[in-house]
């Protein structure tokens, strides 16, 4: 049984930074998409970024690019989110999940991701 156990967030300015970490465990992740959602108070869960755990291809929705990285330690099996500049609509709680065998096109589908961590909050403010 795969466990995703996130970190890292916390209270911070508006045009600040954090970085967010994810361990993952259980089993092995070649061949599987490790992403970051996120989910604000009366909103929908919201895609983000992801990447293949087994070679390139990273993902992002439009509005984090340029200031939401998403990368992988694969020695330490720990998914990282760093994200600057942030704003207050950034707050959010923000999940890890890991899905099998995604396409390009279905790695914002967050019904196709199998496992998810607890979430960790993110609070963007003055």
């Amino acid at each position: 049984q795969a466990q995703l156990v996130e970190s890292g967030g916390g209270l911070v300015q508006p045009g600040g930074s954090l970085r967010l970490s994810c361990a993952a465990s259980g089993r092995s992740f070649a061949n599987w998409v490790l992403g970051w959602f996120r989910q604000a108070p009366g909103k929908e869960r919201e895609f983000v970024a992801a990447t293949r755990w087994s070679g390139g291809g990273t993902f992002y929705a439009d509005s984090m690019k340029g200031r939401f990285t998403i990368s992988k330690d694969r020695a330490k099996s720990t998914l990282h989110l760093q994200m600057n500049s942030l704003k207050p609509e950034d707050t959010a709680v923000y999940y890890c999940a890991a899905g099998s065998g995604l396409i390009a096109g279905r790695v914002s589908w967050a019904d196709d991701y199998a496992y998810w961590g607890q979430g960790t909050q993110v609070t963007v403010s003055s």
